[in-house]
This record gives structure tokens, C-alpha cells and sequence, in this order.
């Protein structure tokens, strides 16, 4: 062997031993107390975005968390990113994003983190066994809104980077953190934030990683890829105002009739999307995903009786999966404007708006279904010789993400799951839409990987969200080692995921 090759070697050797991983690991089981009680405070602050009356709460909660930052030594700044404009043409102003960065040495890697820390608006009426902003730990599961999504993960991150700076070590990258506070209700103002830093904050970023998603089983996972979102209102219009309908039913041709009508023909009881074109701007299942597919854990029994239901659309794993994550489905989401208190209500409503989505995959362009939906609908009603008026809007035109599973953020990922849980992966993809992972991509050009820590019995946005003491403190475990690996990559394997 030549001496720059055992020069070499012996680099890498030293930088394998100089992870004290057993150190680090000890530290995060000594402190895990600390955290849960952090978690405490976190989730004890009503950080609900859609609900502008509890604005002054999300406010705070981005001031807590950029003190927790500062605390630590970042760089920390609080970005205004402007207002919000309300139905009533009120304004108000959008939670600060918090950046903070840790390390500046060019010869490193440098890591962006993007969490948020907004929840699901929650309600112990709504059928929560314990109040949602009180975490409370039952048989090692800490319940309460955002424990998941996705205030536990965003910690996690900050436990990992503290763990570090505790002991003395020093980090294997430099770490930047972007954490926002309206992701829940689309993420207001975060776009132009990037376009708008792009050469500043974003510039030097080599990586960016996301854990805002949960496994699909007991077995740890890294995401590669999310399906987006087009979300239309048609409304159809009628009567100038609602009508009797013992008066009037008979006489008048009812808006709610043709628009039950119009909804009827998106999808066929076996779940075909009808709409001329959708279909045939999928991307092919190729064989690699079909055996992708076939080697993940996934229980099918345990999948109907978690969600409570005695047949699914299909029966099999691979099918099931992949229509899950890479086809497109049509959801009918609500009719606003529809009679739907208890009681009954003999009324013909003037005007009905059914709400529903259709997620995007590759290879689908939003634009595109818009006018595929806005053209099907209109010659559908037209066929109904209606006097009523048909409108169709897209209020959500989320594009899908897709990564490439043979970068090596994944193989670093492969490797941090291998040590931490001694198991191998489950390489899956997301059925939600998280768009944040598109911009990264169409704006920055950086490379992104999801690392979950969530469980997938997590119950997001849903009642009883928790997240487990195991998932929390392993995850943390799980971030420490994966900011190792990623120093391990060579800087020529710094690309774009595609």
C-alpha cells in the first residue's frame, strides 16, 4: 500500500474512533428526563395556527424557541416574513422564522434542519382522554398536541446538537436550524423567506433534512418522497336565496342536486380516478419500487384495525402501498353551505361549494389538473342542461417531492438506523404533502432527506397525538449519529436530489 493511501486510511480511522458515540448516548439517557420536561413546556403553549385568536401564543412560542437556541450559543435571528391577510380583510402579523446556525468551518459540511412547531387546533371535547395541551405520560407515551407533529422531532434535533456542546465535542457539521410557525395551515410566508436568503442564510447549505413524518411500523424509516396536493372548490349556484322545500322542492332544479351529481362522476367505487388524463401522467411502478415495496414491514390486519375498517381498497402489501404513496387519489372532502347541524332542516340551499383534493405524483403538473379538473367538470354539467352556475377553483397547487435513495444521505441514514436500532431501514414514501420539501428543492437546489422519529400509532392531527419516550430519546440518539455519518461523505457527493 502507497503512503498517501495508508495517509488515508488512517484519517478515516482516526475520524471513526473520534465519535464517541457510547459518550453522547449515555448523556442523551442521563437527560431524558430534561427533555420530556421541555417537551412539557413546549406543548403547554397553544400554538394552534389556524385559530388567529391564538396568535399571541404562536408569537411566543417562536420567542421560546429562539431563546432556547441562544441559550445554546447560536447564531440566532427572528425573520419577518410579514402578514396575513384575514377573510375580513383584517391583517395580521405572521409568526417570526427562527434561524440559527452552529459552526462556520468551510471544510465541514453544513446541514440545514427544518422543523416547525405550529399544531392542529385541539379540543378535550373532541374526544382527547387527557387535556391536549397538558403532556401526560401514560405506559411511556407522552400525550398532547404537536408531541409528534412536530415538536418532539424539532427538539430532538436541538437534544442532539446540545448533547454535543455538553460534552465538549465538536461538531462533525455545522448545523442550521429553520423552524417556522404556520406549517399547519400552509406555511405563509416561508417561500419568499427562501427565496429571499437564498444567497445568504441558504448559500453554504449543503444538505437539508426534514423529520416532519413518522414510520409506517414499528421499524425505524428514512422518506424519500411525498405525494403533493390540488385542492378545488366547486361551487354551484342557484336560487338567489335558500328555499322551503315543501314550497318550492318540485318546481326548482336544486344546486346541491347537481353538484352531488358532478362529485359522482370523479371516482368509481373501486377507487379509478374518471377524470380524462390523470391517470396517464402517472410515472410506471417500476420493478426496483415493486421490490422496494415487497421487502417493507407492513401488517395489513394491523393497518384495518387501526383505522377500524373491514375491507380496503386492495389486498395486498405491494397495492396497497403503492396506491398509498405513488398513485393519486381523489378525496371529497365537505359540501359548505349543506344543512349539517342535528335536527333536521326542510331547506334547498341556493349555494353549495363541495370541497375536495386530488394528491399529486410524479409525473403530474398541477397546473395541468387544474385545467384537466376545471374542463371535466363543466362538460359534465353542461350534460345536465342546468340553469345553475358552476365555478371551479384551485386554492392548493402542492407539487410532489421525490429523492433519489442512492444519494448518500440515505446510505448515511442506513447506516445511524443499523447502530441505533440494529435494524435495517424501511425506505418508504409519504401519502401527505409536506411543499416545504418541494421549494428546498425547485428554489435551493439542495439535497434533502425525511428522517422520521414519529410512530406510526402517533395519532397526528387526529385525537390523543403522542409520541413515545422510546421514539423521542432513541430519535435523539438517532440525530447524533446521523450528523457523524453525514461528515463521512465525500464532498464531491455534494448534488442535488432529483
Amino acid at each position: 500500500m502507497n503512503l498517501p493511501a495508508v495517509l488515508s486510511l488512517l484519517l478515516v480511522v482516526s475520524t471513526v474512533q473520534a465519535f464517541q458515540y457510547t459518550e453522547l448516548t449515555q448523556f442523551i439517557d442521563s437527560h431524558q428526563e430534561e427533555y420530556v420536561e421541555t417537551l412539557r413546556d413546549w406543548v403547554a403553549i397553544e400554538s394552534d395556527s389556524s385559530n388567529v385568536m391564538r396568535r399571541k401564543d404562536l408569537h411566543r412560542m417562536m420567542d421560546v424557541v429562539a431563546q432556547k437556541l441562544r441559550l445554546m450559543g447560536g447564531t440566532v435571528e427572528l425573520v419577518d416574513i410579514g402578514e396575513q391577510e384575514l377573510p375580513d380583510g383584517q391583517t395580521l402579523l405572521l409568526p417570526k422564522v427562527v434561524t440559527a446556525q452552529f459552526g462556520t468551518d468551510v471544510n465541514k459540511h453544513t446541514v440545514c434542519v427544518y422543523g416547525h412547531v405550529d399544531v392542529q387546533p385541539a379540543k378535550l371535547e373532541d374526544g382527547w382522554a387527557t387535556d391536549p395541551y397538558n403532556l401526560t405520560d401514560i405506559n411511556g407515551h407522552l400525550y398532547g398536541r404537536g408531541a409528534s407533529d412536530n415538536k418532539a422531532p424539532v427538539l430532538a434535533w436541538i437534544h442532539a446538537v446540545g448533547a454535543y456542546q455538553a460534552l465538549n465535542m465538536e461538531l462533525p457539521v455545522n448545523v442550521k436550524f429553520v423552524i417556522e410557525g404556520m406549517e399547519e395551515t400552509g406555511s405563509n410566508g416561508l417561500d419568499a423567506m427562501i427565496l429571499a436568503q437564498r444567497d445568504t442564510f441558504f448559500s453554504d447549505v449543503d444538505y437539508i433534512i426534514i423529520s416532519d413524518c413518522g414510520w409506517l411500523s414499528r421499524r425505524p424509516a428514512l422518506t424519500y418522497g411525498t405525494r403533493g396536493n390540488c385542492y378545488f372548490f366547486a361551487e354551484v349556484a342557484g336560487p338567489k336565496q335558500d328555499l322551503h322545500s315543501g314550497v318550492y322542492g318540485g318546481t326548482v332544479i336544486e344546486p346541491m342536486t347537481d353538484l352531488i351529481g358532478i362529485l359522482d362522476t370523479l371516482i368509481s367505487p373501486s377507487g379509478k380516478i374518471l377524470i380524462p388524463g390523470i391517470r396517464e401522467a402517472v410515472a410506471p411502478l417500476s420493478d426496483e419500487e415493486w421490490k422496494m415495496y415487497q421487502d417493507i414491514q407492513f401488517d395489513i390486519e394491523d393497518y384495518k384495525n387501526k383505522i377500524g375498517v373491514s375491507q380496503l381498497m386492495y389486498s395486498n402489501k405491494v397495492d396497497l402501498l403503492a396506491h398509498r404513496w405513488r398513485y393519486p387519489t381523489v378525496t371529497i372532502h365537505g359540501i359548505e353551505g349543506a344543512f349539517s347541524d342535528p335536527g333536521t332542516k326542510t331547506v334547498i340551499p341556493a349555494k353549495v361549494t363541495a370541497k375536495f383534493s386530488i394528491r399529486q405524483v410524479p409525473d403530474m403538473d398541477p397546473a395541468m389538473v387544474k385545467k384537466q379538473v376545471t374542463d371535466y367538470l363543466h362538460s359534465v354539467f353542461a350534460k345536465r342542461k342546468s340553469p345553475n352556475k358552476l365555478k371551479v377553483t384551485m386554492v392548493i397547487g402542492a407539487k410532489p417531492w421525490l429523492a433519489d435513495t442512492q444519494h448518500p444521505l440515505y446510505e448515511a441514514g442506513k447506516i445511524a438506523i443499523k447502530r441505533v436500532f440494529d435494524m435495517d431501514a424501511d425506505m418508504i414514501r409519504e401519502g401527505g404533502t409536506i411543499p416545504i420539501a418541494r421549494t428546498f428543492q425547485d428554489v435551493l437546489g439542495k439535497s434533502i432527506i425525511m428522517i422520521p422519529i414519529g410512530g406510526f400509532d402517533d395519532g397526528m392531527h387526529s385525537q390523543n397525538e403522542k409520541m413515545s419516550r422510546y421514539n423521542y430519546i432513541e430519535g435523539t440518539k438517532l440525530f447524533i449519529s446521523y450528523l457523524n455519518e453525514v461528515s463521512q461523505i465525500q464532498k464531491t457527493s455534494v448534488s442535488s436530489l432529483n
